[in-house]
């Protein structure tokens, strides 16, 4: 094995270990020198699959490139490919290999939520008994009725039930499940779950008001006016009736459309039949918003009640995959995904190489994106792909869920159209990448040829930008952004809080902050320089360093890489020119050349100002927090149960603002007009 003639030269230890690998299934993982995560992948037997790396010659390939760095091998033995399967995935999206295709979730699905647990009424076929209206009122709700219309009439309102809990309540809800609510869903976007929300209201009527407005509601709101709430926080529908609505939407969004349809008829037909001609006029209402409903839904398949439609695009280097979603037989919208170390993939086996197909590439990123999504995402049990998969993949993906899972590859009819519509948004959604990315590497390039800076490897090219703020001296942070492979890194960000300083002076926040991002890399490079070896871990000076100001700050950016021994035209200052207008900036630099203005068409200018104004946004965003943070303890007044606007206003009437709230006692909070002792040691022990 290590008499290979073209193979790079690892230790004996290193081969020793590949060569007592047994021929079973499991997990391999490869380390580099500074025990990075290089790889992650599955075999069939791990002692050919993990050999084929280190007997055959990958040349200058990616591959090679990979295989001079592995130092290190862990492997894992699983009972089956489909284990193998499902652990590489998993610790693919835990561990984030470079040389893995890697798909990483901005965020978590959103879901449609019902609060409480469902009630069912006893019989949804029986006679709707509505509440007729009373004038038996609480003595407060009809003062509060006659102060508002200026008369001594009393209006006519039902008597209230303020138990909140016997209403469900439908919302946008994103994050953990809890049993004592249902949600309905996932759904590709927060713009669908509202859509979802707005025919909730349309055809049901129930309610969206949070608890505590619904707990102190003395007369409708205007969504009852406006026929989208049924009103009853102020008793206008009872508990029974209610809960028919809300079984008839939860099987409205499952699906059932149809039955939902069949049963208010016949709920309408029954009142007509016994001269209740406004409980039938209301039913009929609804029968009509639930069939406009259904008709502009022109998705609609009910064979087809749960599926996910996924297609996938690759081109330039990069790829999309789109992913639309049915749910309760409605299309839903759909989401796109853009996976890293796309050019990194690879395949490796022999057996596999002989059986590439055209679309292999394509294959590998779906299959890819399928043993990632539903790690943690709930898989309907029909898939309609663009490109087959394999079965071993849907058999792992079934024992982990315990459905059944098809893959439909070539699909007619309703799905074909459906799976169509989704391979056109792929493409349009790459498109549109790699517009942005040429557009931004276009940027990249001006800057540059600007600055005379090097090109060969512009990928690589890395600037980081500060930026000060404050308010009146109070509270100084100071950002850091980094910009690198065309693209701003937000995982890179930093803040800094600067402390120890004259308050608003912006030169030694300025001074504070350089020293501390950059004082521990130049020690470390001057000894490296001096022992003529670089530690592993090491990071790497930024190829320009923007601070947002002019000769002033740039100034004080000299003087501290002066002190730290840092090549002084790294540092350009952004100055604002006459008047402060945009496109004016001037590049102040700190090595002594001439001022350079850029012309305010150019796409120099144009990234030097997306990554000014990104750090001004990271700064104040922090400093505004940390504001709000000091002055009121961490919390708001507004989220104290029992502070609404008027109480809050006199508090911050009396003590002159958050932060004298903050600092009063229990004994002063009482004194307030409407504050009593026990909301007053409430209020205190939410600020402290």
């Amino acid at each position: 094995m290590s008499d290979a003639p073209s193979a790079p030269s690892h230790s004996d230890e290193l081969l020793r270990q590949v060569a007592a690998l047994p021929l079973l299934p499991g997990v391999y993982r490869y380390f580099d020198a500074q025990d990075q995560l290089l790889y992650v992948g599955k075999a069939i037997s791990l002692k050919k699959r993990v050999s084929s790396y280190f007997q055959k010659n990958h040349g200058g390939t990616r591959i090679g490139h990979m295989v001079s760095k592995i130092v290190r091998m862990e492997t894992t033995v699983v009972r089956s490919e489909a284990e193998a399967l499902l652990l590489e995935n998993n610790l693919i999206k835990t561990l984030n290999p470079k040389y893995n295709i890697l798909f990483r979730d901005d965020k978590s699905y959103p879901y449609l939520k019902m609060s409480g647990v469902a009630k069912l009424p006893k019989a949804m076929a029986e006679k709707s008994v509505r509440v007729e209206p009373v004038e038996t009122q609480p003595p407060h709700v009809k003062d509060l009725q006659k102060a508002s219309t200026g008369s001594a009439r009393t209006e006519v309102l039902v008597q209230r039930t303020s138990n909140a809990a016997e209403f469900s309540r439908v919302s946008y809800y994103r994050g953990a499940v809890e049993k004592k609510h249902r949600y309905f869903g996932p759904y590709p976007s927060a713009w669908a779950v509202k859509e979802a929300i707005l025919l909730m209201q349309k055809v049901f009527r129930l309610r969206t008001c949070e608890d505590p407005v619904f707990s102190n509601r003395t007369r409708p709101c205007l969504l009852y006016q406006i026929k989208r709430c049924s009103a009853p926080c102020v008793g206008h529908i009872s508990a029974q009736d209610y809960a028919e609505d809300v079984a008839n939407a939860e099987k409205f969004l499952r699906g059932d459309a149809q039955e939902v349809m069949r049963e208010l008829e016949v709920r309408m037909m029954a009142h007509s039949d016994k001269l209740e001609f406004e409980q039938a006029a209301e039913l009929r209402n609804q029968v009509s918003a639930l069939s406009n409903v259904l008709h502009q839904q022109s998705m609609d398949n009910v064979a087809d009640r749960d599926v996910d439609i996924l297609a996938v695009k690759v081109q330039g280097g990069k790829a999309c995959v789109n992913l639309a979603m049915v749910r309760g037989g409605r299309h839903l919208g759909d989401r796109p995904y853009f996976p890293v170390h796309v050019d990194d993939a690879f395949t490796l086996s022999e057996e596999e190489a002989a059986e590439v197909q055209p679309d292999a590439v394509e294959v590998q990123v779906l299959e890819a994106f399928l043993a990632q999504h539903y790690v943690e995402v709930a898989i309907p049990p029909t898939l309609l792909v663009s490109h087959p998969v394999s079965k071993s993949l849907l058999a792992a993906l079934s024992e982990q869920t315990g459905v059944k899972i098809s893959a439909v590859h070539q699909p007619r009819e309703q799905r074909r159209a459906w799976l169509e519509m989704a391979q056109t948004n792929a493409a349009l959604q790459l498109a549109r990448l790699l517009a942005e990315e040429g557009s931004q590497q276009a940027r990249t390039r001006a800057l540059a040829e600007a600055l005379d800076m090097p090109q060969e490897d512009l990928d690589s090219l890395r600037i980081e930008c500060f930026d000060i703020s404050h308010t009146g001296g109070e509270n100084t942070q100071a950002s850091c952004v980094v910009f690198q492979h065309h693209k701003m890194q937000n995982a890179e960000y930093r803040r800094f809080n600067i402390t120890d300083i004259t308050p608003g002076d912006d030169y030694a926040a300025m001074r504070q902050v350089l020293t501390r991002r950059y004082s521990k890399l130049a020690e470390t490079l001057q000894e490296a320089k001096h022992n003529g070896t670089t530690p592993a871990g090491t990071g790497r000076l930024p190829d320009l360093v923007l601070v947002d100001g002019g000769k002033g700050q740039v100034s004080m950016a000299r003087e501290v890489f002066a002190e730290l021994g840092l090549d002084l035209s790294l540092i350009v200052g952004v100055e604002k020119g006459e008047g402060r207008k945009v496109g004016l900036e001037e590049l102040v630099f700190a090595d002594g050349r001439e001022k350079v203005y850029l012309g305010m068409d150019s796409a120099a200018l144009m990234l030097v100002a997306q990554i000014r104004d990104e750090a001004h946004r990271f700064a104040i965003t922090g400093m505004r927090a940390a504001r709000a943070k000091v002055r009121i303890g961490g919390g708001k007044l507004e989220e104290i149960p029992g502070i609404g606007p008027k109480r809050r206003a006199r508090l911050l009437q009396r003590f002159g603002g958050v932060r004298g709230v903050a600092l009063a006692s229990a004994e002063d909070l009482s004194t307030v007009e409407g504050i009593s002792r026990e909301l007053a040691e409430e209020i205190y022990r939410a600020l402290h």
